[in-house]
């Protein structure tokens, strides 16, 4: 029994084709890491669905039927010993872009594949960007407690917020998909737009005006507003460090919608309280959530979000349709159409 739903027998049958349908692990129906209860409907139309729970209480009985994983929100955990009891695993269709929570070496040595939802997230990502650039720089959660607070009797005129955003220089930092939506967006703001990547875009940046720097410190130097949209590999953990803060201006602030530990946090509450930089608007922090204890968040110029870029409706519909086909496809045997192949 679901929560607002029948589930369908794990031996669901597709009345087109007088076959059973293809098996799909899962973590849970509903719940903080299962499938969505509004996508149900629409996988169990193509798959028969089971959860870990059921993998565990009837192994013997399912396990050699599972093809693909459905690994929504980080789950279910993929380690060696579900990968061993799964001998007929075709893919691993991941949610979002990032894939840092995934040993890919690791599941590419069973022979199976591994796709993400590249496309599905870019445009919701880089609306949170936005966002978060925007209420940081107008210091808008302030302004909403002058205005809601009831000891307000009157607004001060000369109350002024951080900065303004025409004019300003973004520096984005990882220009791949979302990077160049974040573009876009700063550039109908008529905001001078520099960029640093492992390879320079010259039609993205052509597209959009922008500037490629080579080093990433001269970004840093430059920039009134760092955006950080890089994946978490070993090359970019701490990409933001120390000596990459004190690089920033004093006036500046951090962006950050890929991955908490791209930013050393440590080093970042030290640069925040001492003003080497001005503000830090995050998405995503290490661990998530942060301890209620934690220094960043008791700062005031500090933004934090609950990993939100993708949340939206339209943007999980996406994703799961997305994983949907990349599992299809891993079903019928054609190449599969979002597989990640940067192993």
């Amino acid at each position: 029994m679901c929560t607002r739903y029948q589930r369908r027998s794990m031996h669901s049958y597709n009345m087109a084709t007088g076959k059973d349908l293809p098996c799909i692990l899962v973590q849970e129906m509903g719940g903080s890491f299962g499938v969505m209860e509004e996508h149900v409907d629409y996988l169990e139309e193509r798959f028969t669905l089971i959860t870990m729970k059921e993998l565990k209480e009837k192994k013997e009985q399912v396990a050699d039927k599972i093809v693909c994983i459905f690994n929504w929100a980080n789950k279910p955990d993929i380690d060696r010993e579900l990968l061993e009891c799964l001998p007929r695993l075709k893919v691993i269709a991941s949610a979002g872009a990032g894939v840092d929570h995934l040993n890919l070496k690791m599941i590419s040595s069973y022979g199976v594949k591994v796709a993400n939802t590249p496309n599905a997230v870019t445009n919701a990502t880089a609306d949170l960007a936005m966002t978060l650039l925007l209420v940081s720089a107008r210091s808008f959660l302030e302004g909403h407690k002058i205005a809601m607070s009831p000891d307000t009797d009157h607004f001060h005129a000369n109350w002024v917020s951080r900065g303004d955003i025409t004019g300003n220089t973004v520096g984005i930092v990882g220009m791949g998909k979302i990077g160049y939506k974040i573009a876009q967006r700063a550039k109908a703001f008529e905001m001078k737009i520099l960029y640093h990547n492992r390879h320079q875009r010259l039609e993205e940046e052509k597209s959009v005006g922008a500037t490629y720097c080579e080093n990433l410190t001269d970004l840093l130097q430059q920039s009134d507003y760092v955006i950080l949209v890089v994946n978490l590999t070993p090359q970019t953990e701490k990409l933001i460090g120390r000596r990459e803060l004190k690089l920033m201006k004093p006036s500046a602030t951090l962006i950050n919608v890929s991955r908490g530990p791209v930013v050393d946090q440590d080093a970042l509450v030290e640069a925040l309280q001492v003003g080497e930089i001005k503000a830090a608007a995050l998405d995503v922090t290490y661990p998530e959530p942060l301890p209620r204890d934690h220094p960043l968040l008791k700062l005031s110029n500090v933004i934090i979000a609950p990993h939100m870029g993708t949340a939206t409706r339209d943007s999980l519909r996406a994703m799961m349709e997305d994983m949907v086909q990349s599992m299809m496809d891993a079903v019928n045997s054609h190449s599969i159409s979002f597989e990640v192949t940067d192993i």
